[in-house]
């Protein structure tokens, strides 16, 4: 008997269990949750990650809502925004903070195209986070701030106490904030700039602290023991990006995604 996915669906019921008891609208957020992890119109490189990622799972954990206000910071190449945009659809808002577009990179303007006229995205919101400009929703406007795996970016860059107080101003007074991050050894002190991609979990938690937050949970959805952190490329060694290319792919392959922690922090 394996007992990994037993635990990870017991922690899904009481994740959900426990934000049915705080809303009457999370009542449907099990229903609504799968209904949009098991979309047809989900990409299939997006839903090949599931097994590891957990989207309804954590979702769930962060006590997400049919009808809440989510702002979700940096979406990459949308893994969450093709999850989040159709169940926030019909009763919340959906908002996505964006990097703004160096002229060598314009990644963040292919992300808009890519959704623009969608059906199910056509109340999609556009923000941007970036240095100097953190003005990601109106003050105390929303219900959750949500980021994956972009902590270490903000670090690199130098302005992650910035994004945190970001976060805090946007959320209303007892809103949440979901991060999720690559865990780096607690026994290694934390490089400042993050050049390997892997946060201490406790770093993190400090960041989130000095802006204000209390935390309010933790989840090893996303745990990945096989993990040892010392790549030659820093996490982007492993899957999905596998940086050594053809180099000891069915190495890394077999090791799966990062170790990755989930924190849920709640504002005052």
């Amino acid at each position: 008997m394996k007992l990994r996915p037993i635990l990870r669906n017991m922690l899904y019921g009481l994740a959900v269990l426990g934000a049915a008891g705080t809303h009457p609208a999370a009542a449907a957020a099990d229903a609504g949750l799968s209904a949009a992890v098991q979309s047809p119109g989900r990409q299939a490189k997006f839903v090949a990650r599931d097994a590891m990622r957990h989207p309804a799972e954590e979702l769930a954990f962060f006590g997400l809502r049919p009808d809440a206000d989510v702002v979700e910071i940096w979406p990459g190449g949308g893994y969450w925004t093709e999850i989040l945009a159709p169940y926030l659809a019909a009763h919340g808002t959906y908002t996505v903070a964006l990097e703004n577009d160096a002229p060598s990179e314009p990644a963040k303007t292919t992300f808009r195209q890519k959704y623009a006229g969608k059906p199910g995205y056509t109340r999609l919101h556009y923000t941007i986070l970036d240095r100097g400009e953190t003005d990601i929703a109106p003050p105390g406007s929303a219900d959750f701030v949500l980021t994956f795996r972009n902590v270490h970016n903000w670090m690199g860059e130098g302005y992650a106490d910035a994004a945190f107080a970001a976060f805090f101003r946007a959320l209303k007074p007892g809103g949440t904030l979901g991060v999720e991050e690559h865990r780096g050894l607690a026994s290694e002190p934390q490089d400042p700039k993050a050049d390997s991609g892997y946060v201490r979990q406790d770093y993190t938690i400090a960041l989130a602290q000095k802006a204000g937050f209390v935390l309010a949970g933790s989840s090893e959805l996303d745990a990945n023991p096989k993990d040892t952190k010392k790549w030659p490329k820093g996490v982007w060694t492993l899957p999905p990006s596998f940086a050594l290319g053809a180099v000891d792919h069915a190495k890394y392959a077999a090791i799966g995604e990062a170790d990755n922690f989930i924190l849920k922090f709640r504002k005052p």
